[in-house]
């Protein structure tokens, strides 16, 4: 009698496994070797902060890991496909590909947002940068379990090929900034840009930028630096104003 609740402990957890590894392999198409990475990028930091009474491992520190290799691996590719582009047109793309809200549509694509635990009492999972978070965690993930050539076939046979549309990001205006500044020095419009939140997210801060035409709020744009937050602020306001 006093195993039964060890017994059913154990039997809550490994079925608890089984399901997790199940979805996981439903997403990625690889077998997960140790449950518990893959467990750990799925975990946000707000259930730490829920839990005073014991110490959880959350995904910052794979989010760290992961954004590290999806960058190197992003690199390469765009190094390979455009062997006569400069540095600054390569740099400029990756930053297109792996900003937090292209992540974030590649994660919902392939379904890690239902995967992610969070403490739902705070409000956490309305956070817009969880979702690419998680993603980067999850390659963080796969890069300790699987080892870096799985990780890069991960990378680009299931989140680039896929789901983001290279040739799209080339063909189109890089520079939204300049594009709406120009825009509105051609209407004689008044155009600045503010920083309004500096959010620190583990070892990277994601910067929340505003642009005003004629002191009038038009769109809000996020990134992990000033300038990416002001180009993916200027992009939406593009949109908004419908200006081609």
């Amino acid at each position: 009698m006093p195993f039964r609740p060890v017994t059913g402990f154990l039997s809550r957890l490994f079925s608890r496994d089984r399901a997790l590894s199940t979805a996981i392999r439903q997403v990625t198409g690889l077998e997960p070797g140790n449950i518990r990475l893959y467990r750990t990028a799925l975990t946000h930091t707000s259930v730490l902060k829920q839990s005073a009474a014991g110490r959880h491992e959350t995904n910052e520190r794979l989010e760290f890991l992961g954004d590290a290799i999806l960058g190197a691996v992003v690199a390469e590719f765009l190094y390979k496909k455009f062997p006569y582009k400069q540095e600054g047109f390569l740099t400029e793309i990756r930053s297109r590909i792996v900003n937090r809200e292209m992540l974030n549509s590649v994660a919902i694509r392939i379904g890690i947002n239902t995967l992610i635990k969070t403490d739902q009492a705070s409000q956490s999972f309305r956070y817009k940068s969880i979702n690419g978070n998680a993603l980067e965690a999850l390659v963080g993930a796969i890069y300790l379990d699987k080892g870096y050539k799985t990780t890069r076939r991960f990378i680009l046979d299931t989140l680039i090929k896929p789901h983001i549309d290279v040739h799209t990001l080339v063909t189109t205006t890089a520079n939204f900034k300049s594009k709406l500044i120009e825009w509105a020095q051609g209407q004689n419009k008044a155009i600045r840009f503010e920083i309004v939140n500096a959010k620190p997210q583990g070892n990277i801060t994601e910067f929340t930028s505003e642009v005003f035409i004629n002191d009038e709020p038009i769109a809000l744009g996020h990134g992990h630096s000033k300038k990416r937050a002001e180009q993916a602020a200027s992009e939406k306001a593009l949109q908004a104003l419908k200006v081609e």
